[in-house]
């Protein structure tokens, strides 16, 4: 987010008119080193499209979406006109907020700037200022909004009495950002208030950095206290007056006088009533469509529509919000901050309510004087190829950004494969005739994929290809095939129509969490249309090239001559999504998710790949390109210091320990770890190990498996997470219902804990095939303590039972940090667990709520997002207090620019794939520990993860 300061400001400007008065804001800016000259035409075009004037004598001109390639850093500058300059829709400006910006950051600007609107005489004010001092203070943000949304709401609650109820309040808001333990601390030693009818409260102003509303009800309806029912608990934050808005949604909730009502209400249904929704009260839900959602434009709009109605209405964002605003108030509006996709909550009472409702949802709907595209299931419909518009190629010898995938640096000549053409009919008439053809070209695809399986380029590309002979062997795919078959279709349309089928369903479940395993289904399907078509891939070129693909499938890995692909480029994908996994595990630079853009490129035309920053540079100038080939041997000879001295301790220049040990997906991968140099294992995903059976390994089975592990090891620690499978990676003999979202369904220690036979057996192999060596086992997908415990429970009863010279006696076991309840509540678990590993792959996209896989979202899932690295560093503190080690087993340990934030945050281990493992040793030893520790502040400080690399790479 963009933030102001004096020295951003600057004062008595004059201009003759609106033109001049840009100009003087883009020499400003350009002066500032934030733009090129170029973004003046910028600033033109967008006045030309609609004023930027705000209110209250304030403008705030930026460019268009396509002057942002001249933005050289996002930033600010304010310039005041003592005299005003007349605007060109009549208004006049004393002040311009002019933003270099080159994202939407503009909006976020739009934001904070929309009290200023409300507050008399600020024009007069802004224009008389005599130091940047006082626009600042002018400008600045008022104090913070009292809170009451669906983060401060616990509802059925398990609590025995008004005083849990208080707890858990309190805990939401401390959980919300809203006080710290002060408050908790206070709020635990007074007892709650009787306010009547059903009603408690807790109040206090100890500890509060917000004020807020915490509202708790109990999961009894019967629960009674001194005589009192318990229907409800409020917990107010209160702070000064600020909390007084609150005090008022309270009071009217109170005069309602129906707390009963309230009891086993969910989250939503709650909200509403605390909005003052009543039964009298009509309401309209309506998703806003506009791109940047609603800004001034649109919001001017809606507030045109709302005032032309005969009542009042009002609108709230059903996310979470309990506060409902005028929609007759175009700053009350503004700052409800509505993104495109979220939904409002339009309300009214009287006779009309209906149709007036009514005119401004249509409005909405409509785009408010914008052009919008609608949503289908939840998401924008937007065709993967456009014939009528051709794509523009890249610009040459100019950096082109996608997803830093697999780091390193290549040079070479592209070579594109473009996406298979199939032609076929879509009927036939003989439908026996056609399912004998697909029964033939499934047993040849699985044939195919048995080869390649067996000559996989690694234990990553095995799995995953192993995952695609289940698929390829799926009775449903093949029903569904048949099923259409003989409705008339050809083999080609019917498999293919049941490929479509289910991977669009697995697109479409939870906001596209299953996206990664709807592109495997599709490589497996092309897989069998290739031989139904009889269509071959091109032949790749005898010399070194990148490659260039829609999207890299796992068969597509297995077919790679790795000594002459030198990088990999996708139109598609993000930094976990199988073709990025793969190319790290094959130590192959990556960039993905890069656009439609670099599938028009020309075969045999050179292009630099930088995947550790994830932009690709078509035919580059003779510079360019000297100044990479000089890149490139720098990078060569660090990666071959790294490897000489692979052997040697990994610790930071000053000496300050931390142990680099490998990530495996297989246990014959283990002694190839440690010749590289690997001071132990961090993460064996044992899943594996059932995944190659038809039936759940038996106890000699594993224990010869995890040995072969502990023998290469050598006294090394082993780090062994128990199965973690369910719903997104099922079984085949563990069946598992249908899930709406499996991400977030029965999985990990949660599916295992439902067959505890299974995960005792696992244990108990574990325990025995580590006799004389350490071993850690860790838990997955743990999300609080009780879950550990229940496994604990087994852990122990195995210890006592297996006698010690017949079992592993240096062992331990821990947690996954991988689901944000988890680490907020690292202090309960690190009181009872042996230590921690953070898997922050899947932290990051629980905790920002995006697929890492995704192929528009994927680039903001960032593992060094403020959010991930409180987390972990909530975490560490909680471990370290207790005297307990922390890893970090995901694809963050082996960012070079995260490993000293990492370090810096206390961090003990890093798990990296084996590749990584002396680059990573070799990145310990150019910093210190006051070094990072000073990193990680500076990373904790920032606001955003583009923040958070911008400094890192400025440090």
């Amino acid at each position: 987010m963009l933030t102001l300061g004096p020295d951003d400001i600057l004062l008595d400007r004059h201009a003759d008119d609106w033109q001049a008065a840009l100009d003087i804001a883009a020499k400003a800016l350009t002066d500032a080193g934030l733009v090129e000259a170029e973004y003046r035409d910028g600033l033109h075009a967008r006045e030309a499209q609609s004023s930027t004037y705000l209110g209250n004598a304030i403008a705030i001109p930026h460019g268009t979406p396509e002057s942002r390639q001249h933005v050289k850093l996002t930033g600010v500058r304010v310039l005041q006109f003592p005299k005003g300059v007349q605007w060109h829709d009549g208004q006049t400006v004393y002040v311009l907020v002019t933003i270099a910006a080159q994202n939407d950051e503009h909006l976020d600007i739009l934001r904070q700037l929309t009290h200023v609107l409300d507050r008399e005489g600020v024009a007069s004010q802004l224009a008389s200022a005599s130091s940047a001092v006082e626009v600042a203070r002018l400008l600045s943000k008022p104090a913070l909004e009292p809170r009451l949304d669906a983060d401060t709401l616990c509802i059925n609650f398990p609590a025995r009495d008004p005083q849990e109820l208080a707890l858990a309040a309190a805990a939401r808001l401390r959980q919300s950002g809203c006080v710290d333990n002060a408050f908790i601390s206070a709020i635990a030693s007074a007892s709650p208030q009787w306010l009547g009818k059903g009603f408690w409260l807790a109040s206090h102003t100890k500890g509060v950095t917000q004020p807020a509303l915490g509202v708790a009800t109990p999961a009894d309806p019967k629960l009674e206290h001194s005589g009192h029912p318990v229907h409800a608990l409020f917990c107010l934050a209160a702070s000064g007056d600020a909390h007084r808005p609150l005090l008022e949604q309270l009071l009217a909730v109170l005069e309602n006088g129906e707390s009963d009502s309230l009891v086993g209400k969910s989250s939503a249904q709650l909200l509403a009533t605390l909005a003052g929704e009543t039964a009298s009260t009509q309401t309209r839900r309506v998703r806003v469509l506009n791109p940047h959602g609603l800004h001034a434009r649109p919001a001017k709009q809606l507030v045109q529509v709302a005032r032309a109605q005969s009542m009042p209405i009002n609108v709230r964002l059903e996310e979470g919000s309990a506060s409902t605003v005028s929609a007759a108030s175009l700053t009350k509006v503004i700052g409800l901050g509505a993104r495109r996709g979220q939904w409002l909550i339009l309300s009214a009472e009287g006779d009309q309510a209906s149709a007036a409702l009514g005119a401004v949802a249509a409005a909405v709907e409509d785009g408010l004087g914008e052009k919008v595209t609608p949503f289908d299931g939840g998401f924008d419909t937007k065709s993967v190829t456009n014939t009528s518009k051709p794509v523009e190629p890249l610009v040459v010898d100019a950096p082109h950004t996608g997803v830093a995938a697999s780091p390193g640096l290549a040079i070479a000549p592209v070579f594109v494969i473009r996406p298979m053409q199939f032609d076929y009919a879509e009927h036939a008439s003989d439908p026996e005739q056609e399912i004998n053809r697909l029964k033939v070209a499934l047993k040849e695809g699985a044939a195919q994929l048995q080869a390649l399986v067996h000559n996989a380029p690694g234990g990553e590309v095995a799995d995953i290809l192993s995952m695609h002979e289940e698929m390829l062997d799926d009775p449903e795919l093949h029903h569904a095939a048949i099923d259409a078959i003989r409705e008339g279709r050809s083999a080609e349309a019917g498999w293919w129509n049941a490929i479509e089928t289910a991977a669009h369903a697995q697109e479409m479940l939870a906001d596209r969490l299953l996206a990664e395993r709807a592109a495997d289904l599709r490589d497996v399907g092309r897989r069998v249309l290739g031989v139904l078509c009889d269509v071959q891939l091109p032949e790749p070129p005898d010399h070194p090239y990148i490659l260039v693909m829609d999207d890299i499938g796992p068969s597509d890995v297995a077919r790679l001559d790795t000594s002459r692909v030198r990088g990999l480029l996708t139109v598609r994908g993000g930094a976990t999504a199988h073709s990025a996994i793969l190319a790290r595990a094959l130590g192959i630079p990556a960039v993905v998710g890069a656009g439609e853009a670099v599938m028009v490129l020309h075969n045999g035309s050179m292009m630099i790949l930088d995947g550790e920053r994830g932009r690709v540079t078509s035919q580059p100038s003779e510079e360019r390109l000297q100044r990479a080939e000089q890149q490139l041997l720098d990078q060569q000879q660090r990666e071959a210091d790294a490897w000489e001295l692979r052997f040697e301790q990994a610790q930071t220049r000053d000496g300050h320990r931390v142990e680099v040990a490998a990530n495996l997906g297989n246990t014959a991968h283990a002694a190839d770890a440690v010749e590289r140099g690997a001071e132990g294992v961090g993460l064996l995903r044992t899943e594996f190990l059932f995944m190659a059976y038809s039936s759940a390994p038996d106890l000699a089975t594993q224990i010869a498996e995890y040995r072969e592990a502990t023998d290469a090891l050598d006294g090394r620690p082993l780090v062994a997470r128990t199965l973690d499978v369910g719903g997104d990676k099922p079984l085949p003999y563990w069946p598992v219902p249908q899930e709406d979202n499996p991400f977030l369904g029965l999985r990990g220690i949660r599916l295992a804990l439902t067959e505890p036979e299974v995960l005792e057996t696992q244990i108990r192999a574990l325990l025995m095939a580590a006799v004389g060596r350490p071993l850690r086992i860790m838990l997955p997908m743990v999300k609080d303590v009780a879950e550990f415990r229940a496994a604990k429970v087994i852990y122990d009863r195995l210890l006592s039972e297996i006698p010690p010279q017949q079992r592993a006696t240096d062992v331990q076991l821990g947690v996954m940090i991988e689901v944000p309840s988890s680490a907020l509540l690292a202090p309960t678990l690190a009181a009872e667990v042996d230590f921690f590993s953070v898997g922050t792959n899947d932290l990051t996209q629980y905790t920002l709520a995006i697929d890492r896989g995704h192929p528009e979202l994927s680039a903001q899932a960032d593992g060094l997002h403020p959010a991930v690295l409180r987390l972990i560093q909530m975490t560490v503190d909680a471990a370290h207090a207790h005297g307990k080690w922390v890893g970090v087993c995901g694809e963050l340990a082996s960012d070079a620019m995260a490993v000293p934030v990492l370090v810096g945050l206390g961090v003990d281990e890093l798990s990296v794939s084996a590749r990584q493992i002396p680059l990573v040793k070799a990145r310990l030893r150019e910093f210190d520990l006051a070094d990072a520790k000073a990193t990680a502040q500076l990373a904790l400080s920032k606001a955003t993860s583009d923040e958070v690399r911008d400094a890192l790479e400025a440090r």
